[in-house]
């Protein structure tokens, strides 16, 4: 029993511990990455208040006290992400004036080393969709989807085999479509503009992720900049891809004031799609974010391919004008600080270098 105790007292410290370091807006690997797991976080913590509460008769008061206040903030932020929370983003059954101007997309990062090809070919070919994002493509993923990628006239393709590689697909037509490297070498983004019904921007991302010996700064700069370019444009836009960013980090937060964006998913679920394997336990990698003038018909995560990613797809309905959705949050002047801040910590990562 008292090794019970030992292990329950040390997990809640634990588990109190990288809640406190999440609360941190450093670009150390070892602190970011504590902003993915905050469902998990949240279920250790009541579990270890429990169990305190039960087992633990002279500390377990002070430290599910203490969990308590912990898992209230790992709600805080994940809270817009569950089905108690208010939704902001419209969806379009019967949306006047969307008739005409909807289409599919589909965005899957396939797994550079997941070699079963067919699954994701297969996959294609059902969902047939009008804007298809693959990322993780080699020449080896190029070449095995050369029948489904004919489908489509216009096409922009990076194929790199660094597990950076991205391929973007599309029925609609393409002007101004070109790509680009934002912030880190070998890691292109995709831009275009797309025509449904009237004109609006697409903007692909898959920057690199929080690792060991990797902090932060680039990818953190690529969504940042990629935000300001949002803002500035009169169009419409669309941002899809694997952010390698939960959707309630600050970055990606900080991305939606700064581009204007919403978010379908906040009152509907999280719509994990990492890992694959045990998506319940998963985190949302995979973004579509839309300015109000979109609605949206359904948005769904699919079924395992061999990737470590789900796909996710969504009709959407470009219908010009906000209707029922709700407004984007304002930028307030915390924000262009801390865009400001993100960039200058880029261009001195950049410096020592």
């Amino acid at each position: 029993m008292r090794l019970l105790i030992l292990l329950i007292r040390v997990l809640a410290g634990l588990l109190i511990l990288v809640t406190g370091l999440s609360l941190f807006e450093s670009n150390e690997w070892w602190i970011r990455i504590w902003d993915f797991p905050r469902v998990q976080i949240l279920a250790g913590l009541v579990l270890a208040a429990g169990l305190s509460l039960w087992l633990d008769r002279r500390a377990g008061r002070g430290i599910a006290m203490l969990c308590a206040v912990a898992a209230g903030w790992q709600l805080y932020r994940i809270y817009p992400y569950t089905p108690l929370a208010r939704t902001e983003l419209a969806f379009a059954d019967n949306a006047p004036g969307a008739k005409g101007a909807c289409f599919s997309v589909l965005s899957l990062n396939v797994l550079e080393s997941n070699r079963d090809y067919p699954r994701t070919a297969r996959l294609i070919d059902r969902m047939r969709p009008d804007i298809l994002l693959l990322m993780e493509t080699d020449r080896g993923w190029a070449d095995a989807l050369t029948t489904q990628l004919a489908r489509y006239p216009h096409r922009l393709e990076r194929p790199i085999g660094n597990t950076y590689g991205m391929i973007l697909a599309t029925r609609l037509p393409m002007r101004d479509g070109r790509i680009e490297t934002i912030a880190e070498k070998d890691t292109p983004s995709i831009h275009a503009e797309l025509t449904a019904g009237s004109a609006f921007r697409v903007i692909a991302l898959h920057p690199r992720p929080p690792i060991p010996g990797q902090d932060t700064e680039a990818r953190d700069a690529e969504i940042a900049i990629a935000a300001k370019r949002a803002a500035s444009t009169r169009l419409p836009v669309l941002a899809i891809g694997d952010f390698n960013d939960v959707a309630w980090s600050h970055t990606s937060q900080l991305f939606k004031r700064v581009g204007g964006y919403l978010d379908a998913r906040i009152g509907r679920g999280t719509f994990a799609t990492f890992p694959a394997r045990t998506p319940l336990l998963g985190w949302p990698l995979d973004h579509m974010f839309v300015t109000p003038d979109f609605k949206v018909r359904d948005l769904a995560v699919l079924e395992d391919v061999g990737s470590d990613h789900l796909p996710i797809h969504s009709r959407l309905c470009l219908t010009g004008k906000p209707g029922t959705n709700g407004t984007p949050e304002p930028v307030s002047n915390e924000d262009r600080k801390d865009v400001k801040e993100v960039l200058q910590d880029y261009r001195e990562e950049r410096r020592d270098r």
